[in-house]
């Protein structure tokens, strides 16, 4: 049996259970608001319909965002809470890859919350983490939350920036600023996707170990063979055959019967 509340790795849900313990445990250091918990379900949701496995767009996305991320003059990675909960080295790996700055941004601006995931990035192996108390001192005048509150060094001067698990205001407002933006979205209709410049729709403890590894590999590129990377890749076509790849997911658990069970089970 696993350490994790007596579940069995046989268990069929044992990968879930473990990261959902994971966002619970920094519940209680600060890290995660309750809030997250709701929005790692809603999440969750979605990676059901995706097969709760990396589509064919999802990899091109991510092979595109790596190829931005390595173009930036000046690349900002925003970490909230459950990115800081799930993939704290995933994280700090990729800002070593690209030399990216790290900036804490949070839409529940919690007391101590910020100084919490700085310590966890930190204890990943960050080097320098911004955006923390009163480093957050500019504001972004288009958006009514403490998602407003950035570093001027960071996301404020940025040319690209990585905002996994984003709210749809802030990508929104990011883009009319001008700024290239990558999110990690498992919900292919949701403003942020739709807004981002390259949206990879997956789970982010599948997306964030890809993105490392695809940057890696194309760090070495010419900076032409990434700008045609970049130039290749549309949004609203991943999109699209991300929609494409759930209903090709249901068409499949219908015709293997698991759909009208349900129905008759809840018609019952």
């Amino acid at each position: 049996m696993s350490v994790e509340r007596g579940v069995s790795p046989g268990h069929p849900r044992a990968e879930s259970i473990r990261i959902r313990e994971k966002l619970t445990g920094q519940v209680e250091t600060g890290v995660v608001a309750l809030a997250g918990l709701i929005a790692h379900g809603r999440g969750e949701a979605f990676d059901y319909l995706i097969g709760e496995r990396t589509i064919q767009s999802a990899e091109r996305a991510v092979t595109a965002a790596a190829a931005a991320l390595l173009l930036a003059e000046h690349a900002v990675i925003s970490v909230n809470g459950n990115l800081a909960a799930l993939c704290p080295k995933d994280t700090v790996d990729l800002y070593v890859v690209t030399g990216a700055m790290l900036e804490v941004n949070l839409f529940h601006r919690l007391p101590g919350r910020d100084e919490a995931i700085k310590r966890r990035l930190v204890e990943a192996g960050a080097i320098t983490v911004y955006g923390v108390g009163e480093d957050a001192s500019a504001r972004l005048d288009e958006i009514n939350s403490e998602r407003r509150r950035v570093d001027p060094r960071g996301i404020l001067a940025a040319d690209t920036a990585l905002v996994p698990l984003e709210d749809g205001d802030r990508t929104e407002a990011l883009r009319r600023m001008g700024k290239t933006v990558i999110t990690i979205d498992l919900n292919p209709l949701s403003r942020t996707a739709r807004a981002a410049s390259i949206t990879i729709v997956d789970n982010i403890v599948r997306a964030m170990p890809l993105l490392v590894s695809e940057t890696r590999r194309m760090k070495g590129f010419s900076r032409d063979e990434l700008m045609r990377t970049v130039s290749g890749f549309s949004n609203g076509r991943a999109l699209s055959d991300a929609l494409c790849s759930i209903r090709r997911r249901l068409k499949e658990m219908e015709e293997k019967g698991v759909i009208v069970e349900l129905s008759e089970r809840a018609a019952n």
